[in-house]
């Protein structure tokens, strides 16, 4: 099962990132890890870092993907992204926590995707 769920993290991964290009984003990094926790995928639009989490999943049976943002969560993505701030020296820019949820229809490979910017 984990196989699975890493499979469809991935893709769900892949379709966040077209999806953040096409609204013109430059992807800064994806799937950036560092001892306090792993950042999905490091956006930024002129003077603004977005820290995007991804959630995919075949269906609700565990609710909506974004629930699984929990605080928990949040705090470890803001503290990886507390983080990669001050590694890179990014403390000129604006920031902002964004999610992204895809939830996929199994019968014939459509989904449903909801961005939320500023989500935390």
């Amino acid at each position: 099962m984990h196989n699975l769920n890493k499979k469809v993290g991935d893709y769900g991964e892949k379709i966040a990132v077209l999806y953040l290009k096409k609204l013109g984003y430059i992807i800064r990094n994806k799937n950036y890890r560092c001892r306090l926790g792993e950042l999905d995928i490091i956006a930024q639009d002129k003077s603004c870092i977005m820290f995007t989490e991804v959630k995919a999943r075949y269906n609700d049976t565990y609710g909506f993907p974004v629930e699984a943002v929990n605080r928990r969560k949040r705090l470890k993505i803001y503290n990886t992204a507390k983080y990669y701030i001050s590694d890179k020296r990014l403390s000129n820019y604006n920031f902002r926590f964004d999610v992204i949820e895809i939830v996929f229809n199994y019968q014939d490979d459509s989904y449903e995707l909801n961005f939320i910017p500023n989500a935390f």
